[in-house]
């Protein structure tokens, strides 16, 4: 009695005949004497297992805990050497050793988790989901019982994680009244930001007047300054200009006083020549003092001369006749002069 084995691509066939190998491979065919053959398939393609525990925390509330795993046998030949995958002659397995690698890899998930689990607290719990997958996740990766059996764990996620609907209630009203604590923080927070910002303001403002107020004072200072110095140099200036006037009218005192005894000289030499000069005219007749001076006139002088004589001696004459003639051409004369 012969029978036909025809292997998908994702599994893994070895055929026994009395008890050697004859054929190993992935997705192989071929043609068996029953009696004598036994049919090993190994599947190797990736499986999933969704998981659902109820375990306890280190606070002793009781947490559910939802996910899945995946994994495959990756080395077919070793873990048909520990398990069973035998097929019948229906091609059926002869065993349940095929389903084992799940429930042991879902074993040690269970313990994994039990561990982390029992050292937390349901708030860390419910916080630290993702930390707790990554732990499972590398601890199953390392499992000496997925090497003994030939698997490789592909992934491993948490997909819920709930405690019971009491503790739940109890926790949303404690997070509640958290998050209104922390609103209500918020809020003073807000309202002490706002009054130390209107501080600030304030205080800029002060700042600014403050120093807006001491510029103008800089300001007005350096006016007083300036203005206290032209007034300096002014004065400086008026010292020197009445100083300079002093001067000058010293100057023209002391000039004054040179002048006046220069015209003081002057006219003491002058009055000394005419003394000098009158005392040498005092030795000569007055006569001939005039008649030398009568020497240079012309007739019209020598003519008033005789009148001034005449004038002179008017008390010794008795009677003087002047005609109308020599009087009309002394006029005539003088006139045209």
């Amino acid at each position: 009695m012969y029978g036909y084995m025809k292997a998908d691509p994702n599994q893994f066939v070895i055929h026994y005949s009395k008890g050697k190998k004859k054929k190993v491979g992935t997705g192989i065919c071929f043609w068996y004497f029953t009696p004598t053959s036994t049919i090993v398939k190994v599947p190797i393609n990736s499986i999933d297992e969704p998981f659902i525990f109820e375990e306890v925390t280190a606070d002793f509330q009781e947490v559910t805990v939802q996910g899945h795993l995946t994994y495959k046998i990756s080395d077919p030949a070793r873990a048909a050497e520990v398990l069973d995958f035998s097929l019948n002659a229906r091609g059926f397995y002869k065993s349940k050793d095929p389903e084992k690698p799940s429930k042991r890899l879902l074993n040690s998930v269970k313990v994994y988790l039990q561990e982390e689990l029992q050292t937390k607290s349901l708030k860390d719990v419910l916080k630290g989901t993702e930390r707790l997958t990554e732990i499972v996740r590398d601890r199953l990766k390392k499992n000496s019982t997925a090497e003994n059996l030939g698997l490789e764990v592909l992934d491993f996620n948490i997909l819920a994680l709930k405690a019971n609907p009491e503790t739940m209630r109890a926790l949303e009203a404690t997070i509640r009244e958290e998050i209104l604590k922390k609103a209500d923080e918020a809020r003073y927070d807000r309202r002490n930001a706002s009054v130390e910002q209107e501080r600030a303001i304030k205080e800029n403002e002060f700042n600014t007047e403050i120093a807006v107020e001491k510029k103008q004072q800089e300001v007005q200072e350096t006016k007083l300054a300036a203005k206290r110095k032209l007034q300096s140099q002014n004065f400086v200036v008026q010292q020197e200009k009445v100083a300079a006037e002093i001067d000058l009218e010293e100057k023209n005192k002391e000039l004054v006083t040179l002048q006046v005894l220069n015209d003081k000289e002057k006219a003491d030499s002058q009055a000394y020549s005419l003394n000098a000069m009158l005392k040498a005219y005092e030795k000569i007749d007055p006569k001939k003092i005039q008649a030398l001076a009568m020497m240079k006139m012309d007739s019209h002088q020598l003519i008033a001369n005789a009148f001034n004589e005449l004038a002179e001696n008017a008390g010794k004459i008795g009677e003087l006749n002047i005609s109308p003639e020599l009087l009309n051409q002394l006029m005539k004369k003088r006139g045209g002069a």
